[in-house]
């Protein structure tokens, strides 16, 4: 039980704050760049896979697991058979839209200094160079679509 409420406080301090917000702080602990960019995303993407995770186990049907556990099986066994069955194409449903979101975001943690394709787009927009701001543009959509084509096919895949 203390170690339930111990990860929710840290699936509640990690879901907190928007990225943007997270990314700033990070600028500051190791500059400008894409680590700081990289590193914002990534806590922002624990928090958010993290409690709809728990969540999605939190519901789940007991009686896949009670019977898993019936037959003596270890923990471990206990997970890979009765728990992952019932969440993993939720699993990759969430996965699937935090990549998107990641990708949108990305331009956001930029315009911030996280570095990446943001931090492109802003330089652009400081120079007038819209034809570049237009290219960059059509970039992140096209990300975009093709996050989403892949976690369609991801998505049949483990249905």
């Amino acid at each position: 039980m203390p170690l339930a409420w111990a990860a929710r406080a840290l699936i509640v301090l990690f879901h907190t704050f928007h990225p943007v917000i997270i990314a700033i702080l990070f600028v500051k602990a190791v500059g400008f760049g894409a680590l700081a960019g990289v590193l914002a995303l990534i806590v922002a993407s624990l928090g958010f896979l993290s409690k709809l995770v728990a969540e999605a186990v939190e519901e789940m049907s007991m009686q896949q697991v009670e019977a898993v556990r019936a037959t003596g099986a270890p923990f471990l066994s206990l997970v890979i058979m009765g728990v992952l069955p019932q969440v993993m194409a939720r699993f990759i449903g969430f996965s699937a839209y935090q990549l998107d979101s990641n990708l949108r975001n990305s331009a956001l943690v930029g315009l911030v200094g996280g570095g990446g394709i943001g931090a492109t787009l802003f330089t652009a927009f400081q120079r007038f160079d819209y034809d570049f701001v237009l290219t960059i543009v059509l970039a992140i959509i096209a990300l975009v679509m093709a996050g989403e084509v892949v976690s369609g096919w991801m998505r049949r895949l483990f249905q």
